[in-house]
Order: C-alpha cells, then structure tokens, then sequence
C-alpha cells in the first residue's frame, strides 16, 4: 500500500474487493467519456481480477481504478481493460502511479509487457501509456485492433492496440 500527497490528503493504492464493485461502476459514470460496464462485470473486476486492478482511495472515496488481466494465451502481458480517475484525483500523476503498482504485483511477476486499447482522439490515454513506456525504458507499439464498422456496428470509434515492453519490474 502506498500514499502520495503534498497539500493535499494522501490518495492510498490498495487491490480491489468485491465490496468496490459498485463504486467501480460510480466512478466510470462519473468520469465520462468512459465506456460504462455493467455492475456484475465490475463486481468480476474487483474479485476475479482484483489481482491485476487497482482502487485509489482518497478520504474513503474511489477517486481512481485501473481493471486488467492476464489474457491466458499472453501470460508474459498485463491487458489494461480501463482507467478511471476522477477529478478529485487529477494533477498527481495517479494514473502511471497505478499502472506501476500493477506490474509490481506478485501476479504480474512473469509480465514483461503491458497492453491496452484506446480511440484515436483519447490523447490523455496516448500521453499516460507513452509516459509510462518512457519510464519503464520500454518501446511503443500501436496498430489499429478494434474496427468501428466491423467491430462497433458504426457505434464507437476504431480502438487502436498498444504493446508495451519489453520491461523488467
């Protein structure tokens, strides 16, 4: 468990429980334009692969998740699902800060890359992952996964694959 704080309360890391499900899905709504997901899917988020998420707490509310898992055919890859950083937790650097405390998990002890998807126009996504390559002194890699006419029906923009790695804990 960490903290980090200057004038502020500190915001502690910690893994996810089952009991953060609901609020996992609270704070999604609450930091638009994230794709919300169902509760039952956020209840899996935060019991089945809590081990591979991680809850921000800042004076007993969620202010930041990140949910992921291990894709069983990837298992050297940590899969990054969604970050979610409410306002309250914004300007701290937060969101690299969890996505460290994920690969520094003992879960993660076989990783040596990370992925994620994300939209062309998201460029507070593009900057966090490319910050958090920079710092692991790991190479970027991006290519267009998810297709909006094939894959969305015309309903969300394309989602581009980024692989991160490899690094070393």
């Amino acid at each position: 468990m960490t903290s980090e704080g200057s004038n502020t309360t500190a915001i502690t890391l910690r893994t996810p429980v089952k009991d953060d499900g609901f609020r996992l899905y609270q704070l999604v709504a609450e930091c638009p334009p994230l794709d919300p997901n169902s509760i039952y899917c956020n209840l899996l988020q935060c019991s089945d692969f809590a081990d591979t998420g991680v809850a921000a707490e800042k004076d007993g509310d969620l202010v930041g998740f990140i949910s992921g898992y291990i894709p069983p055919k990837k298992p050297e890859t940590v899969f990054v699902w969604q970050v979610a950083v409410h306002e309250k937790g914004r300007g701290q650097g937060l969101a690299k800060r969890m996505l460290k405390a994920i690969v520094a998990r003992e879960a993660c002890k076989n990783v040596t890359h990370m992925e994620t998807t994300i939209t062309a126009d998201n460029e507070a996504s593009w900057a966090l992952f490319r910050s958090f390559a920079r710092d692991m002194g790991a190479e970027l890699e991006h290519h267009e996964y998810f297709e909006k006419g094939t894959h969305f029906g015309g309903q969300h923009d394309s989602e581009f694959l980024l692989r991160i790695g490899p690094f070393s804990r």
